[in-house]
């Protein structure tokens, strides 16, 4: 990626009972266009007495985008949405003034050795959609846009890029691409891409002005509309951004607004137990206390 601002490595992260890579945020860059968290999850092999359980917990201010590779993951919401998600398809959770959500490894799989391995990430909402109401959408692997073009495969997994427009219901100029290759090659897409832009080296490496990058790193640009690289063979990269905010975005645990004022008032609500409930659902996620410096 031509002219690169800066590199971000993966750093270990608790989210419960599961360890993740944490990309963002970090301390040097909070953001990259209106993306905002985004934890690499494994690859991790979980033997047949672990499974993924991480119970009831609450969302406002974003919209979240669950992606796996592999493995299996059921949601349930506060909306009565219950669905298990396979790799390539994609969970968009707005969260809005408020949702409750609970992600789990799926019954018929809970006795057994299975993998789990994709991204979760986090989309801030614009400050006028903050507290809209609550939304869930799931769309399948094959209603995902993806073409080949001189030799590398595409997927537009959100957002619109390269004339493309992806289902998934985004609230702000984005895109979220994944390039994959056999070969070695160049590759320039600058064109397509606008506002702040962030590369993810899933597996294999990518050389750019002399310089060889491989796994586990976000590589930032100065300028989107640069992005100009070369892709090692067996590559995947994930090509994130779009539009920034004019605001600055708070973040405490799950909850993400532009006036602190709305992050204590969610705080309050789940203390009490206000929130809405998942049915079948009786624990729940206690707040965290704050962070001791």
């Amino acid at each position: 990626m031509s002219n690169i601002e800066q590199i971000i490595e993966e750093r270990a992260a608790d989210i419960g009972n599961f360890l993740v890579g944490r990309l963002l945020p970090f301390r040097q860059k909070r953001t990259v266009g209106p993306f905002i968290f985004l934890d690499h999850m494994g690859p991790t092999h979980l033997s047949n007495y672990q499974n993924l359980d991480v119970g009831p917990h609450p969302h406002i201010g974003l919209s979240t985008l669950t992606y796996l590779f592999e493995g299996s993951i059921m949601h349930r919401d506060s909306l009565g949405s219950e669905i298990e998600i396979k790799p390539g398809a994609v969970n968009w959770m707005t969260a809005g003034k408020g949702i409750v959500h609970s992600e789990r490894t799926p019954e018929y799989l809970r006795s057994s050795e299975k993998m789990l391995h994709g991204f979760q990430i986090w989309v801030a909402l614009p400050k006028e959609l903050e507290k809209m109401e609550p939304s869930f959408v799931h769309i399948e692997e094959n209603e995902i846009p993806h073409w080949t073009e001189n030799g590398l495969s595409f997927k537009l997994i959100a957002g619109e890029a390269f004339g493309r427009k992806s289902g998934v219901p985004a609230y702000s100029p984005l895109y979220f691409i994944e390039i994959k290759n056999t070969k070695a090659q160049k590759v320039n897409i600058g064109k397509d891409l606008f506002g702040e832009s962030a590369l993810y080296i899933l597996e294999g490496s990518i050389k750019s002005e002399d310089t060889i990058f491989e796994p586990k790193q976000i590589l930032v640009a100065k300028e989107s509309t640069l992005c100009e690289f070369e892709m090692g063979e067996n590559t995947s990269v994930y090509i994130f951004g779009g539009e920034a905010f004019p605001e600055e975005r708070f973040i405490y645990w799950n909850f993400v607004a532009t006036d602190k004022a709305m992050i204590e008032e969610a705080k309050e609500r789940w203390t009490q137990q206000a929130f809405p409930k998942i049915a079948g659902e009786t624990e729940f996620v206690p707040l965290p206390a704050p962070p001791k410096f």
